[in-house]
């Protein structure tokens, strides 16, 4: 079994993707110990509560540093053996806690890097107003600087004449982001996933 803890900051509808695999036996080798949140009232945390799953706030205002908070952050996680942390929507800085799980943080992307990659606004309404034809999702191993680091998988996703940012957004969550989380965690807690220099190799 793989000890993982989610890290969440919004209303966890990437956590909730992880919860409902858990729910259908997606993910057999896998056991959620802990959501973590700087926001007591994040309703990722009341997600995680109604499911069973431990929820805890490490309030950033405690902390005189956003390096101090990142650093009681990996602390908690490794008091708790924690092997995988998952980005479930987590927008803080993640500081010093990539160099303590490298290669051991899951998060995604709602474009298909490099497109994107450091737009800081909505990358959906950027999508729209550049005129892309595809776009879609992307998962990753964060790197030293918690940023987006070795590609684990992608997916694209049309963008449709109809489409605003909203019903974008909504399109590449379900058709990509959500299940390529679920998919990379999976894989990870299968021992199928290898990351040579910059590259993630997924083995049969």
């Amino acid at each position: 079994m793989v000890r993982a803890a989610a890290l969440v900051s919004g209303d966890g509808t990437q956590l909730q993707a992880i919860l409902d695999s858990m729910y259908f036996n997606e993910l057999p080798n896998f056991e959620l110990v802990a959501v973590i949140s700087p926001q007591r009232d994040a309703y990722a945390m009341k997600r995680a509560l109604s499911a069973g799953v431990p929820a805890y706030v490490v309030d950033p205002e405690l902390f005189p540093t956003m390096t101090s908070h990142s650093m009681a952050i990996a602390n908690k996680l490794k008091d708790m053996d924690i092997e995988l942390v998952i980005l479930a929507g987590y927008d803080l800085p993640l500081g010093v806690v990539p160099y303590q799980f490298k290669n051991r943080i899951i998060g995604t992307w709602p474009s298909l890097i490099p497109a994107f990659e450091d737009y800081e606004g909505d990358v959906h309404r950027a999508v729209l107003e550049r005129g892309v034809k595809v776009t879609g999702a992307t998962v990753y191993f964060a790197d030293g600087d918690g940023r987006v680091g070795s590609i684990i998988a992608q997916k694209a996703v049309e963008v449709l004449p109809e489409d605003d940012p909203l019903s974008l957004q909504r399109r590449v969550m379900e058709e990509a982001e959500w299940k390529l989380l679920s998919q990379a965690v999976a894989l990870y807690c299968d021992g199928k996933l290898s990351v040579h220099g910059s590259r993630v190799l997924i083995s049969a």
